[in-house]
């Protein structure tokens, strides 16, 4: 890939992904449940790092900073780690469900 060829694509998903952890925290304060488990703690965390991500893609693409370089490169790492974070939720939903 040339340089600046992720930073649409990381900016598309993590904004789409923090859609997603806007609306598992709905689902939880509207359930009750936000109290009696740690899955709004870690939707957060996940919430914080798509935020991230979004911002240094959004700036790398509008070449406020270096375009391809370092704010890509966090933005990418910060997408992944968003992404464990939330299927580290996803996995503690199931138990909380299942048990």
């Amino acid at each position: 890939m040339t340089r600046n060829d992720k930073s649409p694509h990381i900016l598309n998903a993590a904004s789409n992904l923090l859609g997603l952890c806007f609306v598992v925290l709905t689902s939880l304060k509207f359930l009750k449940m936000s109290d009696r488990t740690y899955i709004d703690e870690t939707v957060t965390i996940a919430l914080v790092f798509f935020m991230l991500s979004c911002i240094l893609s959004f700036l790398s693409i509008r070449g406020n900073i270096k375009p391809g370089g370092r704010s890509e490169a966090v933005a990418d790492y910060l997408f992944l780690a968003g992404m464990i974070v939330l299927f580290l939720t996803a996995i503690l939903i199931i138990f909380k469900v299942m048990v």
